[in-house]
């Protein structure tokens, strides 16, 4: 794994082993003429569960894109994932070592519990042990009822609306800054740290985890 990210904060060093299991919803009935078969219904959520090692010393296998923070950084975003009762963008890079991307994780999730685990032989540094469960968006739908009287006839049509929040129109290029990921680039110009994939074929950038200061990144 080369890069972790939870919301815009990237995790100093990649868990070694990162599980991931996708549920089915699938049920199993018995029909009279037809036997056993399978009624297929919605995939369930996905949940995710690794360990992370937090260092207390900066060692140069960890990665701090804004500089150096303790393992304290990160357990207060941990809790404030928590107590903000708000899914967040869970995002894995992989790659070889020579930059070509394997594969990507990209999931909105939500923080449903984390362990902190201290061992005498890791020193100062401590473990994390985190469950993540995907997070699906949904909303309420508004019934909207309109009422045209005819002589003595009455109709009604119900048409059926969904919510959707108001979009901004983002700008066409953003310049890359110290610090900046594409990922929390996506999140700060478009809303939607999700769309790193779709930028990054924007751009012709084979690793959205690698970009250069100075780069111009283009959005449509």
């Amino acid at each position: 794994m080369y890069g972790v990210y939870m919301d815009d904060v990237q995790l100093p060093v990649a868990p070694s082993k990162l599980s991931t299991k996708i549920r089915n919803k699938n049920k199993t009935i018995t029909l009279i003429n037809e036997g056993e078969v399978n009624m297929l219904k919605t995939a369930g959520l996905t949940e995710l569960s690794f360990d992370v090692l937090l260092p207390n010393v900066k060692y140069p296998f960890a990665v701090y894109p804004n500089g150096y923070q303790p393992a304290t950084f990160f357990l207060e975003k941990f809790e404030k994932f928590k107590t903000d009762k708000q899914p967040f963008q869970f995002i894995v890079t992989r790659s070889k070592p020579n930059g070509d991307l394997l594969f990507d994780t990209n999931l909105k999730v939500t923080l449903e519990e984390y362990e902190i685990i201290e061992d005498a032989e890791e020193g100062f540094d401590i473990t994390v042990r985190i469950e993540l469960k995907q997070y699906r968006d949904y909303g309420t739908k508004k019934l909207v009822i309109k009422t045209n009287t005819s002589g003595s006839q009455t109709t009604k049509k119900v048409t059926t609306t969904k919510t959707r929040p108001t979009s901004k129109t983002p700008p066409k290029t953003y310049t890359v800054k110290s610090g900046d990921s594409l990922w929390a680039i996506c999140k700060k110009v478009l809303g939607d740290g999700s769309k790193v994939d779709e930028i990054a074929k924007l751009n012709g950038i084979k690793n959205p985890n690698m970009i250069n200061i100075g780069q111009v990144i283009k959005f449509g």
